[in-house]
């Protein structure tokens, strides 16, 4: 009876594990095909000025560089508004000498990125535009992105969400690359099936646009992945994000382990907690109201991050095998062993189409030591779990082209 119950929950352990494993190849899978390019959106102009917000806290290392390449690309009468938020050194100043309007906000007991949104938004409804493009201060932009996510979101009336990448710096080192490539996996490859299978994608905090009618259903706070929770709100509200991959905008992986660690624990804590959160809730949603799109992004952000994702797989391989191999009981692990080719076949079909030109073949080799290094923060996850916004140092590493 008791071989029987232990392996009974192995079964459903492994069955629990196999459908996001499922779902991430699904969506690879769908992500191979070549995609057909945008038809052109509304002209902006036509239909109202765009308004560019950033939110800055103590940018002055990497503003100026960003507005530089930003202000030539923008479309006629295009605002720039850069949210200085709780800054004590010169962010202002330089926003300012670069031709952007600059607001200050003070507020020490409300810390975060989604605070100085909705400072910035609250700014702009003195004179609204037709729609808001959100970037990062440390963003480098492609020349057409602004004007791209512009139009879409005037022409569809949805939000929009552009391909925000993080490729390697060619001195990274091959950690950094291997962090590049699950980036790449998560925000281009993912994205893309998703777009496909469901017609919908995340927000991911820069390189996307809302519409002003949208931006009254903005909920902003102190969530420290406020942009994930965004795109939930909004497809639970009935309007589901695009996918543009055409508008392009790159930004740089930290060059020190203090702030990769930093950046690494606050998207991956947020990613779980939201899990945890968010994927019942829309999975009874879909249910109720019957809605495939829904039910496609529950299944979607049920995914853990890449790392984790390999990481638990093989642990639920190594146990459901040992077990199998005492009590003679194989389900489980034949359960485990029948999508193991379908996995491992969608990460290197991925990396193939989308990666190889970034990320060479050779940085799978250290994978299994980055998802090592990534153990203790999720260990942390389940004792001393992050829930307050803390924000990336910055550094001068060079950035990759757009």
């Amino acid at each position: 009876m008791m071989i029987f119950a232990l392996n009974l929950i192995l079964l459903l352990a492994a069955l629990a594990l196999c459908l996001p494993v499922c779902m991430f190849c699904l969506e690879v899978f769908l992500s191979l095909f070549p995609r057909q390019r945008p038809t052109a959106g509304a002209i902006v102009g036509e239909k109202g000025t765009l308004a560019v917000l950033i939110p800055a806290h103590n940018e002055a290392l990497v503003l100026g560089r960003t507005l530089q390449m930003l202000m030539p690309t923008l479309p006629p009468a295009t605002r720039v508004v850069v949210v200085a938020d709780n800054c004590t050194d010169s962010t202002a100043e330089i926003a300012r000498q670069h031709g952007a309007e600059a607001i200050e906000r003070t507020n020490a007991q409300q810390r975060g990125k989604g605070f100085a949104l909705q400072f910035g938004l609250t700014h702009l409804t003195q004179d609204p535009p037709a729609a808001v493009v959100f970037l990062d201060a440390d963003c480098q932009v492609a020349p057409d992105t602004v004007k791209l996510l512009g139009q879409t979101a005037l022409s569809s009336g949805r939000p929009v969400q552009g391909l925000n990448l993080c490729d390697p710096d060619p001195a990274g080192g091959p950690l950094q690359a291997v962090s590049a490539l699950a980036f790449r996996f998560k925000n281009l490859v993912r994205m893309t099936g998703l777009s496909r299978l469901a017609g919908l994608c995340y927000l991911t905090g820069t390189g996307m646009a809302l519409p002003w009618n949208l931006i009254g259903k903005a909920r902003l706070d102190g969530n420290v992945v406020e942009d994930m929770q965004l795109g939930i709100d909004l497809a639970l509200a009935g309007h589901p994000t695009l996918f543009l991959p055409e508008a392009r905008v790159n930004s740089p992986l930290p060059q020190t382990q203090k702030a990769a660690s930093t950046q690494r624990t606050r998207w991956e804590h947020g990613h779980l907690s939201t899990i945890l959160t968010q994927v019942p809730r829309l999975l009874l949603l879909a249910i109720q109201h019957r809605r495939w799109n829904l039910l496609c992004l529950a299944c979607d952000l049920a995914i853990p991050p890449l790392s984790l994702l390999v990481a638990m797989y093989t642990t639920m391989l190594l146990i459901t095998t040992g077990v199998a191999f005492v009590t003679s009981q194989p389900a489980p692990t034949l359960l485990m062993l029948a999508v193991s080719p379908l996995f491992f076949l969608a990460i290197a079909a991925g990396w193939f189409v989308h990666c190889r030109q970034i990320i060479p073949l050779r940085t799978l080799l250290v994978a299994p030591l980055y998802m090592l290094k990534k153990l203790p923060i999720y260990g942390r996850f389940l004792w001393d779990r992050q829930r307050a916004w803390v924000r990336t140092e910055r550094d001068l590493a060079a950035r990759t082209p757009v």
